[in-house]
Order: C-alpha cells, then structure tokens, then sequence
C-alpha cells in the first residue's frame, strides 16, 4: 500500500441545493454467485440523505430498496444501510438490518436481510483529478467532480430470510462530492472490473452538452495507472440497457488496453427530476470482462437519459 492517506472524511459543504457527499460500494462473491451494490449520499442543504440497497441473486432474483431518509447528521446510516470507516483507506464495515423489497413475479415482497461486511483495500486510492483536469473538469461539475476510486477484498455474512451465506468477494468503492444532479449527463459509463490482487481497472466515461470527459485508472499490481482516453462501442438490449462492450483504454504511459465485457444480470433504478421534466435510468449491471487471457468480474453501469 501506498503511505497511508486520510481522504475518507467528510468535505465542507459547498452552496448548491444538489450538493453530496456520496459512498458506495459493489461486490461480487463469486462461490455464491451474489452481486451487491449499495450507496449513501448526504445532501444536508435539502436535510436528506439518499441510499440504495440492492442485491443480485444467482437466480437472477433483484432484492433491494431505493429511498430518502431525513438528514439527521452526517453518520453515514440511512434505512438500516451503515457504513463505518475503520481505518482511513483501508478497511470498512457495511452493514445493514430490516426488510428490502423482493422483486419478481407479482408484487414486490418485503424479505427480511442482514449482514456485516468488511471491506479491505488492496490498491492505493485514486484520485480522478489525476486523469481530469482544466476544460474537462469544468464541464463535469454538475456529476460530483471530486471523485475517488478504489478496489478491494470484501468478507463477512449475509442472510436473507431463512438462508445464510458466507461472503468471500471482491469489489470496488468511490466517495465523490460536489453537485450530483443525476438528469445533468446525457450518458455516464462507470465500469470496473477486479482479475485478481495484482489487476484491476476503473473507467468512468462521461457525456455532457459540452463534451466528454474520460477518466480511470489501470492497477498493475504496484501501482495505479491513470487512463487518458477510453473507447467504447457498447451493444444495447431490447430494455436500452447494455449487452456487451468492446472497449481500447489508453493509459498514460501510451499503452493501450483491449477488453471485452458480457452482461450477466441487470438492475435498473429510475432517477426522475424533482420537477418531473427528467428521466434518467440507471443500469447496475454484473458484468464478465476479458482482458487477454484474464477473466474477472465487476460493474458495467449505465446512466442514461431518456428525456
């Protein structure tokens, strides 16, 4: 690990209404087959806080839950969703207790879920203000400019109903803060993928009115190494969600990287404008990537505008 830093506090609150500071957090525990991925932004200009909850389940079952909970000071806990930080760029906890929603035929279910789950990092954080800077990052200031990325080993116990599961995976984490209005993009790609404790990546792809800006890292297994340009050619579904990616990275050192990625599952969760004129649709799903003869797993979200 990289000497020890202290980026995971909480940032002094800037002017605008849309204002956050966010954590989130995916895994994927392979034995299992069960894909996480939860998220907890404070917004205490408009005295909320945002969180989602949601689970993959090998069957292909959705369970989880998307909601607002009153600001009731910066813990980062909302609706039985907790994070604790244990060690700055380390280690954290996840935990949770209470019912999520089961989704399948028929109306949702209330299921009840619990479980405790640390995260330990195995890369040093990332800043993307590595990657953007000057003209790119004016133009992305309305989707949390300040971002920070990081990969990990994620372990504990998971339960749901009457079935318990021991967690074993890995996954990735960001904390960003700034103005996040999530009908301002016309289209976000943030992918990531974990081969193992020696490789990994990180690509965010943003597409605005004024422009794209492209931003990631590369993990060699000594260090992390920024992305300067990203292609990718995605396939959509008949839902408008992604089916697979072709994708080249160049990182800054002028390698280029080719991967592939395939769709396993999907989640979609809906972002509608607090005056109704937005939608914005957001694909969560668990995606298989091919780099050379690496296999590994991760997120291929979408975030889509649809008007």
């Amino acid at each position: 690990m990289a000497e020890k830093q202290n980026t995971d506090i909480l940032h002094e609150v800037g002017g605008s209404a849309e204002w956050s500071e966010s954590f989130y957090f995916s895994f994927y525990d392979h034995p299992s087959g069960i894909f996480a991925f939860m998220r907890i932004g404070l917004k205490p200009n408009k005295k909320e806080k945002e969180m989602f909850c949601n689970f993959l389940m090998p069957d292909g079952t959705f369970i989880g839950i998307k909601d607002q909970a009153p600001f009731d000071g910066p813990e980062l806990a909302a609706r039985g969703l907790k994070f604790t930080n244990i060690a700055p760029e380390e280690r954290w906890n996840l935990s949770f207790s209470g019912a999520l929603l089961m989704f399948g035929a028929g109306e949702p279910k209330p299921i009840d879920v619990s479980f405790s789950i640390d995260y330990d990092a195995i890369n040093p954080m990332f800043n993307y203000r590595e990657c953007v800077s000057g003209e790119k990052e004016r133009i992305s200031q309305s989707i949390a400019s300040e971002h920070l990325e990081q990969y990990g080993r994620l372990k504990g116990r998971f339960r749901i109903g009457g079935n318990e599961y021991a967690i074993d995976g890995m996954g990735e984490r960001d904390h960003s803060w700034g103005v996040r209005d999530w009908n301002a993009a016309k289209i976000w790609l943030w992918l990531n993928c974990q081969f193992s404790d020696s490789c990994a990546f990180n690509v965010t792809k943003l597409t605005v009115e004024a422009g794209d800006v492209d931003a990631g890292y590369i993990y060699n297994g000594e260090k992390n190494v920024p992305l300067v340009k990203v292609i990718a050619e995605t396939s959509y579904d008949k839902n408008g969600g992604p089916a697979s990616i072709k994708m080249i990275l160049t990182d800054k050192s002028g390698r280029e990287h080719r991967i592939d990625a395939e769709i396993l599952r999907t989640a979609t969760l809906p972002f509608k404008s607090r005056d109704g004129k937005s939608l914005s649709i957001l694909y969560e799903p668990l995606a298989k990537y091919t780099m050379g003869e690496k296999v590994g797993y991760g997120v291929a979200e979408y975030l889509v505008r649809k008007y």
